[in-house]
């Protein structure tokens, strides 16, 4: 009998997960990352979104220290993480037609902005129709999402289509259909859902590549410094000012 415990299965997954994404994923990362560093040097803003669950990841790139200070959160009330209660009408949220349309016609978005739309199946109304009226906008789009789910799984759009089918670079997270890595013959369901780890890892690894990639053109990337040392306020300062038409979670 094995005796790896179920810590150490999940860790193992999760860890096997990130390999996959690192060397399956290498040319979107790039790709969005170059996306993004584009979007900085040609003046556009950068927004992420997610509901649910999937918005961890987006807020974990917004007003990061290490993070891009442009990076700002597109916030639909009642379907950002589970603050709302009851929890479950975020999920219907997400299954509402004309939502997203909504939404993206009383925010700052414009064309040459990039927004970054995080949603594991990529199925429900609220990411595909925010990806596909993003994109006629003229706003660039990046999709964090599982294929799995597009030949697993039916749309609930109305377009029949999923997240993936209207952005400009997908970030596949390579998430199993369910999101849970673990099974026990004496537990009725599987558990221990991985797509946070991997999905915030892929979106660190697209800002980190973004920094690079500007820092490359001779470009300062306009990265925020954590509060909590020597001169991390004065820095954040100076980027706030010289950034400021650009940031939109200050006001």
């Amino acid at each position: 009998m094995s005796d790896r415990t179920p810590a150490d299965r999940f860790l193992d997954a999760a860890i096997d997960l990130l390999h996959r994404v690192r060397d399956e994923e290498a040319g979107s990362i790039a790709a969005a990352g170059t996306l993004l560093a584009d979007t900085v040097a040609d003046g556009g803003r950068l927004f992420a979104f997610g509901a649910g669950h999937s918005s961890l990841a987006a807020q974990d790139v917004v007003y990061r220290a290490g993070g891009l200070a442009l990076m700002n959160l597109l916030a639909v009330p009642g379907a950002v993480g589970v603050d709302v209660t009851p929890a479950t009408l975020g999920s219907a949220l997400e299954r509402v037609d004309g939502l997203a349309t909504a939404v993206l016609g009383s925010s700052p978005l414009r064309a040459g902005d990039a927004l970054v739309i995080i949603s594991l199946s990529g199925r429900n109304a609220l990411p595909v129709e925010m990806a596909m009226r993003a994109r006629a906008l003229g706003v660039r789009v990046i999709g964090v999402t599982s294929v799995a789910y597009a030949s697993e799984t039916t749309p609930r759009h109305s377009s029949g289509t999923f997240l993936k089918d209207h952005c400009d670079v997908v970030l596949d997270s390579k998430i199993a259909v369910g999101d849970a890595e673990l099974t026990l013959d004496n537990v009725p369901a599987p558990f221990a859902p991985a797509s946070t780890v991997v999905t915030s890892a892929l979106l660190q690894a697209v800002v980190a590549t973004a920094a690079a990639t500007l820092a490359e053109r001779g470009i300062e990337p306009p990265l925020l410094r954590s509060g909590n040392v020597d001169g991390g306020h004065e820095w954040n300062t100076r980027i706030f000012e010289q950034y400021g038409d650009r940031i939109f979670y200050r006001h």
